[in-house]
């Protein structure tokens, strides 16, 4: 059954440099003398004792020029270093491509692909949501048994500035089916369910597919996600070994969230293949939540009630050491 591991390379080339804003011209008041002129004086003739440039210069002095500028082949350098810095900058903190080598998320993604994957919005606290495709690092060796490359030097410096696609990081490819808190069930041949809710997924499954595969293996599954974990499926179901055949791992096939790279949000190649990457309707659907956010609440509960009970330790506490302040 095959998988998917991704190859990083940088997204961008450049960067927009955004200018500041001149400021505005503060008006002089009126007891103010503006730089370079006397109060009073609208002479042009220069100040005693004051002797002009061409004065100065003697008969055989050669007259400045402008400066010459640096040759074509000096800059090449600086640029070529100030765009390798912008393009790590880029690929480390803000959009970073990878490339898709195997059929488990047909037919969204093909092999070939390049996605463009957002590392911004985790950096403000953003969590990964149902029905978005996110890039994320090998949780427990679910790539083991899978071809790996054997990069030359130049291609490890390649990759590591995000130039071409990097044959070291273990990433995967995966549409998020549930967060924390939900439970994610599949009998059958389906359809998967969420938190007790039938998903429609005709839009985003391989033509052929059923949504659930009928077999012992991890085909057939119930699970509660905890908290701070992902349960993620291939869009090719009978084709992706994906959260319900690892089942057996350390995370018990779940996905940590801290070690999700981002989301997938738009096919940038080949051309002919452009296209965005939305969430499907069916995972907006009218109580899919009702669990997991009960679920929030009730994880959030022992905190509210353990700060509720310090409220009195701490008056008691005050009460017992202002008087001995006051002593």
């Amino acid at each position: 059954m095959g998988d998917v591991a991704v190859g990083a390379r940088s997204g961008h080339d450049g960067e927009e440099h955004r200018g500041q804003p001149a400021e505005a011209a503060v008006p002089a008041a009126d007891s103010a003398v503006t730089p370079g002129s006397d109060s009073g004086a609208t002479s042009d003739a220069p100040a005693s004792g004051e002797r002009t440039r061409a004065e100065d210069r003697g008969p055989g002095d050669p007259t400045p020029g402008p400066k010459k500028p640096r040759s074509f082949w000096k800059e090449l350098p600086i640029l070529i270093g100030i765009a390798l810095v912008l393009a790590l900058l880029i690929k480390t903190f803000l959009v970073q491509a990878f490339s898709i080598p195997s059929d488990s998320m047909q037919n969204t993604l093909q092999q070939g692909d390049r996605v463009l994957v957002d590392k911004l919005t985790p950096w403000f606290g953003s969590e990964p949501e149902r029905g978005e495709v996110v890039v994320f690092h090998d949780p427990d060796n679910w790539l083991a048994g899978e071809p790996t490359a054997d990069p030359n030097a130049l291609q490890k410096v390649l990759s590591w500035i995000g130039l071409m696609p990097s044959a070291e990081e273990k990433d995967l490819i995966k549409r998020v089916i549930g967060v924390g808190g939900d439970t994610v069930s599949c009998k059958g041949t389906g359809p998967v369910k969420v938190n007790g809710k039938a998903l429609n997924d005709t839009s985003f499954v391989y033509a052929g597919n059923t949504p659930c595969s009928v077999d012992d293996q991890g085909g057939q599954f119930t699970v509660k996600i905890p908290k701070g974990y992902i349960w993620v499926m291939g869009d090719h179901r009978q084709n992706s070994r994906d959260s319900r055949y690892n089942q057996d791992d350390a995370h018990h096939g779940m996905v940590p969230v801290k070690d999700v790279v981002g989301r997938a949000i738009v096919i940038a190649w080949p051309i002919n293949r452009w296209d965005t990457l939305p969430v499907p309707d069916t995972f907006d659907q009218q109580g899919l939540s009702d669990q997991s956010s009960a679920s929030g609440a009730l994880t959030a509960a022992p905190d509210a009630v353990a700060l509720a009970g310090m409220v009195p330790v701490a008056l008691w506490r005050r009460r017992r050491i202002a008087p001995a302040e006051t002593r």
